[in-house]
């Protein structure tokens, strides 16, 4: 699992923060949140709702962020993750949740003027249900992070469908 920030300015010139914590291995977008102001506590108990009851990870890779301190610390311990950090500015250490994050901007947010929190977090739920269910991923063979099965040809024709607003589409083989 990988956590990371990133920032989101408002139409208001607010600037809003959104975590993501990323599943690895299907790049799968587990969990994310938005807050005006981060705190240690804060992030501590986005890491209990991400991972409820016994779904906790072994290990989290993260950067060195103030933002992760000893209150968000002592709670991943208590979980029993081991924290990895990455080197000082080095985010090619963790890639996968950059990559996330990047495809975040470049796909929803600069197609999208952000008007305040709720309006953000109604967006990235959108997004990352297009994200998880339709996107297609290089790393895992032209699949999305949730497995869906390849429809034969004969099938019928193929029905276009609009995600996140219209800013994306995914297209289904529909039965005549």
């Amino acid at each position: 699992m990988s956590i990371d920030f990133f920032i989101v300015p408002t139409v208001e010139f607010k600037v809003l923060f959104v975590l993501v914590v990323l599943f690895h291995h299907r790049r799968r977008a587990l969990y994310f949140n938005v807050t005006e102001r981060p705190t240690a506590e804060w992030t501590a108990r986005q890491i209990v709702e991400a991972f409820p009851y016994d779904t906790a990870p072994k290990y989290l890779l993260r950067d060195r962020d103030k933002v992760y301190g000893d209150y968000f610390q002592k709670r991943v311990e208590s979980m029993g993750i081991k924290e990895v950090l990455t080197a000082p500015r080095s985010p090619w250490q963790y890639p996968y949740a950059e990559r996330v994050i990047g495809s975040i901007r470049r796909e929803c947010l600069d197609s999208v003027i952000v008007l305040n929190k709720r309006h953000l977090k109604r967006t990235f739920v959108g997004y990352f249900d297009y994200y998880d269910r339709w996107r297609t991923h290089l790393s895992l063979d032209m699949d999305a992070p949730e497995h869906r099965p390849v429809l034969p040809t004969g099938l019928g024709k193929v029905v276009e469908f609009p995600d996140i607003g219209g800013l994306q589409r995914h297209y289904v083989r529909r039965a005549a």
